[in-house]
């Protein structure tokens, strides 16, 4: 069940913006956002939270430099996701500049699961490069390897962790941590992805240099060339943008329109064949990232970095293309998945629905041994969005284990969720971690149905029925004289995304022509209808598109669209894309 309502805005802070000489619906939407004056948007590096606010920065940073002044070799351990993979090519590039001798290794997510494991330290300290790293850095992970730090110190190596996530009840007695959410850190924005975070410390560090004395007599590195991957990270991480974060995004996206991107992502846009002059946080967030992320899921995320830290145009541009070889993979396996869930789901559906005044559960936990690990979280997110509930999918793992990848809803901190599960049922969980919005899991295969109950127990317990209507937000209507290319580029060239969601905004439509193309996406004409003297009337036409959907519609529906540039054979127009649509 879903329900459309109107974000809310003061009209003082609507006054003040426009003002300052805000465009009258952009200040109109920053305001229903929670902005109340100009400096909440600025795009001005200055503004950035000072490094200081971390804590222990400053401590890391000078184990840093000693560690580049005694020639110690560095190795990063990074995450296998879009965020890990730009932290670790933030990492990999400043450091180099700095003069350190690093590497970096991405454990297989099929072998060795999440985070520094202490099979990962002894294979760290077997493998590369026939030499025993002296130092371990982690991105976007570290917080939880509590066992994984205690097997790297009885192996005499260091251990600096920087991560984002939440931590458990025990720190890792690691020689140095830099997470914001850790107990402690007063770093305003608890919000900042793990490549932000890892960006933090390079600052930091080239302080701490600075304040040495290393650049007296070479060029200190400008750290604002990695703003690109930052802001890659960020959104495609689907981190709240909240102040700090946005201005890392805007900062990144400047970057990459005017040119100045990292090979990797050049690449990366020229085969989604999208115009670095008009690059989006939708680009990054939903183009880039996916390619990103399909190596990790299906092969070796060591791929997605060597994207991101060659400055070869050549070699970058092959593995972009190999990149989108392997998301078009994943697209086909998430395919088949979504066949086999869709019965399972008929399955689980029709027990519940014998139950009275219950017909669907108030979360969903599914397993199929066929289910492609790499893939389940997006599988996930899928299900999330069409029955609004938590939703929980496990593949199979290592030996009698299967590993889950949850996705949440407003209102249901799944992270937190878990936690009570596995203090309920002692032992039920053999790991878990993540966020509010999204979490992984691993549990023996015999538990799946001991796991299923037990989470439903706790979603029953939190969720209520009004938990569970979907509410769509929307930034109210438009009038036909606002409904331009002009207000579609200034959208676009906004950093949205979580917390910060994209301009929405609903009316009612006539439709009036309609075909499917590509197979599978609706493209229709739609009039919409007007307001004047409290009577209805019909309006201009302009061209629309319905992704994903190839069922015909109704003569009038009620809909809630963006406003978006289309560009076909040289030409630029308006196209309204439809998020959601209900028959009048």
């Amino acid at each position: 069940m879903s329900k459309i309502i109107v974000r809310n805005y003061t009209l003082q802070a609507l006054d003040s913006l426009i003002r300052h000489g805000i465009h009258p619906v952009l200040a109109r939407i920053y305001a229903a956002r929670g902005i109340t004056e100009p400096g909440q948007i600025t795009k001005d590096l200055s503004q950035l939270i000072p490094f200081k606010r971390l804590k222990n920065i400053s401590i890391m940073a000078a184990l840093l430099a000693d560690a580049i002044a005694a020639k110690k070799r560095l190795l990063i351990v990074a995450d296998y996701d879009s965020d890990g993979a730009t932290a670790c090519a933030v990492g990999i590039r400043a450091l180099r500049k700095f003069g350190a001798t690093v590497d970096y290794l991405v454990p297989n997510r099929f072998e060795y699961g999440y985070g520094l494991t202490p099979e990962i330290v002894r294979l760290a300290a077997a493998v590369t490069t026939g030499k025993q790293p002296d130092i371990f850095i982690t991105v976007d992970n570290g917080i939880a390897s509590v066992e994984g730090v205690a097997e790297a110190n009885r192996l005499g190596i260091q251990v600096l962790i920087t991560d984002h996530h939440l931590p458990g009840d025990e720190l890792p007695d690691a020689a140095a941590i830099v997470n914001p959410n850790q107990p402690g850190c007063d770093f305003p924005s608890k919000n900042i992805a793990g490549v932000g975070v890892m960006f933090y410390l390079m600052l930091a560090l080239r302080a701490e240099l600075r304040g040495r004395g290393a650049f007296v007599s070479k060029k200190e590195p400008n750290l604002i060339n990695l703003l690109d991957l930052v802001a890659l990270g960020t959104v495609a991480d689907v981190v709240k943008l909240d102040d700090n974060n946005r201005i890392l995004v805007q900062q990144g996206l400047y970057r990459i329109r005017n040119g100045h991107s990292c090979a990797g992502i050049s690449a990366l846009l020229y085969v989604v064949r999208r115009d670095l002059r008009q690059v989006s946080t939708y680009e990054l967030g939903f183009m880039l990232g996916p390619r990103l992320n399909a190596a990790g899921r299906l092969d070796d995320m060591a791929i997605g970095i060597e994207c991101l830290i060659t400055d070869d145009e050549s070699y970058a541009m092959q593995i972009a293309l190999q990149l989108e070889a392997l998301n078009r993979q994943r697209r086909e396996i998430e395919a088949d998945m979504q066949d086999s869930a869709r019965v399972a789901l008929e399955k689980v559906l029709m027990v519940q629905g014998s139950r009275q005044n219950d017909p669907i559960p108030r979360s969903l936990s599914l397993f199929d041994p066929s289910w492609h690990q790499g893939v389940i979280g997006i599988l996930a997110s899928r299900i999330k969005d069409k029955f609004h509930r938590p939703v929980i999918m496990f593949a199979p793992g290592n030996d009698d284990e299967i590993k889950g990848s949850g996705r949440s809803i407003p209102g249901f901190h799944l992270r937190d969720a878990l936690d009570v599960v596995s203090k309920r049922y002692p032992g039920l969980l053999l790991k878990f971690g993540g966020h509010a919005a999204a979490a992984g899991l691993t549990v023996r295969t015999n538990d799946f149905g001991k796991f299923r109950d037990a989470f439903e127990q706790t979603a029953q317990a939190q969720l209520t029925p009004a938990d569970l209507m979907h509410i769509i937000e929307t930034d109210g209507d438009l009038n036909e004289s606002e409904m331009n290319l002009e207000l579609a580029q200034l959208l676009t060239e906004q950093a949205w995304g979580q917390g910060f969601p994209y301009p929405s905004f609903n009316a009612r439509f006539s439709v009036e022509n309609q075909r499917v193309v590509g197979e599978k996406h609706l493209k229709l004409k739609l009039r919409k209808h007007v307001s004047s003297n409290r009577k209805q009337k019909l309006g201009r036409l302009y061209d629309a598109m319905l992704f994903f959907h190839h069922d015909s519609l109704p003569e009038t529906i009620d809909a809630v669209y963006r406003l978006q540039i289309n560009e076909y054979s040289g030409n630029t127009t308006l196209q309204l894309t439809l998020d959601y649509w209900a028959p009048v």
